[in-house]
């Protein structure tokens, strides 16, 4: 073999074995969650306009907090990046308003949390919300079609209850216990101080089950503040936080295992009326399925904490993830 073809096929194989590497580098990118759950790149490709959308109209809907908020506007952006015509009803109040809205036709969807839907919507007692996210979805999924409400697939994160403390009180006053069933067993665990949302009180799936499948029931102070009251040494725990909230990225605060999984799943679904559901076809549903996929707790946590610590507001929010995940230009 002549010196000529050797080095032309030593060069073909170097360029194989590059992009071959490149392609396992875009894999573990995306398995990362893109660049909003940790800064990676955006593995994700532009949802293309469709001038044939512009006359097709759809209601984007959410309830009255940020996360519903930044959900909210990344369907709702999303879809105006494929063309159709969208009205956003942000802000509805609660998830009964929320879905009254949805049943009446003044919106067309709305992102809903499953373990919501079924123990709001449908009767099912909080024991009986089954505790595999799969499970849960297509349990809310069946009870949605019996009223033309299509639940689309479920995210992979979830946003359910946590039971959270300081580091520092975890160190010292709950003596480094890592789950619940460990506090639970502390001594003078009843001089505890717990805050909670007022709800949480009579929720079974809240205060009510931590007496009942744990055996803890500390002193319970109402209120809306799920950190505050903790860092000003007014409660010891609190069982107002969540999996996703942005005040979980910084480092005080500690989350108590459920070791007992007393929290049901709670996963967004997107919500939407048959009827809307044929409206933006099948192409539609793709961009709201494709939008969601990096979204993880970590990503969630992140973009939570844009608005909640750094008082970006909700807009701005949606539309850097939509292009920090490469939807977008």
């Amino acid at each position: 073999m002549n010196r000529s073809l050797t080095l032309t096929l030593a060069a073909l194989a170097a360029l194989v074995l590059a992009l071959a590497v490149g392609a396992c580098g875009s894999d573990d990118e995306k398995d990362e969650g893109g660049s909003s759950g940790g800064g990676g790149a955006a593995a994700n490709e532009v949802i293309e306009r469709d001038a044939a959308n512009a006359g097709k109209s759809v209601t984007v809907g959410s309830k009255n907090f940020p996360e519903q908020f930044i959900l909210g506007e990344i369907y709702a952006q999303s879809l105006e990046a494929a063309g159709f015509k969208v009205k956003k009803e942000l802000n509805l109040g609660s998830e009964q308003v929320a879905y009254k809205a949805l049943k009446a036709g003044d919106i067309d969807g709305y992102p809903e949390y499953t373990g919501t839907s079924l123990t709001s919507f449908f009767d099912v007692k909080t024991n009986d919300v089954p505790d595999d996210p799969d499970a849960a979805y297509e349990l809310a999924k069946k009870e949605y079609a019996k009223v033309g409400i299509t639940a689309l697939p479920r995210t992979s994160f979830e946003n359910t209850y946590r039971l959270t403390t300081t580091k520092e009180k975890q160190k010292s006053l709950l003596k480094g216990a890592t789950t619940i069933s460990a506090v639970a067993k502390l001594p003078d665990v009843d001089k505890l101080r717990i805050i909670g949302f007022p709800e949480c009180r009579q929720r079974t799936d809240c205060f009510v089950g931590l007496k009942e499948l744990y055996g803890l029931s500390p002193k319970f102070i109402s209120t809306t503040s799920g950190y505050q009251p903790m860092d000003r040494d007014q409660a010891d725990l609190s069982i107002g936080s969540f999996s996703t909230d942005g005040e979980l990225k910084l480092d005080k605060y500690a989350i108590l295992e459920d070791d007992k999984q007393l929290f049901p799943p709670y996963n967004i679904s997107f919500g939407i009326r048959d009827e809307a559901l044929k409206t933006i076809g099948p192409a539609g549903q793709a961009v709201l399925e494709r939008v969601q996929k990096p979204l993880t707790v970590e990503a969630m946590r992140e973009l939570n904490s844009r608005v909640t610590l750094d008082k970006q507001k909700p807009e701005a929010v949606a539309a850097a993830y939509l292009k920090e995940e490469g939807f977008v230009k």
